[in-house]
């Protein structure tokens, strides 16, 4: 798949407090996680509190490598190049699975137990998720049922498990808005 980028536009303030455009060019972090077969994340912005702190000029507030979640009463933004899927997803183990999600910190979030799994890469993180799909198809899989989200439509995620299936032959662009939640006792695992 080629990577096609994803351009990102941040606006600031001048020393005369003016508004103006501070940044114009692609995503500058764009990582592969999962090898071969696994989606390429483009991470746009993060704030790292709420309410997020305005400024006049500064940018994204510096992280290392490709996080899942959002930070810690903060928010994320990224955009995601899902390919469609093959058999190396479909016949993943769970420690595979884990290991995919290491690689974006969050090992834990899988929920992959091995045979008769509805989805290999089903997981959950304390989050809201907005989810909009830019372009393509996938399936989103639930522990009960599934549907199929097209160019258009968007997905609220309410720190459930679920799983992205793209049964399609070609790439699904997706774009998610993640905000830092807390789980009610009832929801605890």
């Amino acid at each position: 798949m080629d990577h096609i980028p994803v351009r990102r536009i941040v606006t600031g303030h001048d020393s005369a407090g003016r508004a103006i455009i501070q940044e114009d060019g692609a995503v500058p972090r764009v990582q592969r996680i999962g090898g071969d077969i696994g989606p390429m994340f483009h991470e746009v912005w993060n704030t790292q509190a709420t309410p997020a702190p305005i400024d006049a000029a500064s940018g994204e507030p510096t992280e290392s490598g490709i996080i899942l979640a959002p930070p810690k009463g903060g928010t994320r933004i990224r955009v995601l190049d899902i390919p469609p899927e093959g058999d190396a997803i479909r016949t993943m183990t769970p420690e595979e699975a884990q290991a995919h999600f290491a690689e974006v910190g969050a090992g834990s979030a899988s929920a992959h137990q091995g045979e008769g799994a509805r989805h290999a890469l089903m997981h959950r993180t304390e989050t809201i998720d907005y989810g909009i799909v830019l372009e393509g198809e996938l399936v989103l899989i639930m522990d009960e049922g599934e549907t199929t989200v097209r160019a258009g439509d968007i997905v609220i995620q309410r720190g459930t498990n679920h799983g992205w299936s793209n049964r399609s032959d070609r790439n699904c662009r997706i774009a998610f808005i993640l905000i830092d939640g807390v789980f009610e006792p009832s929801l605890k695992k």
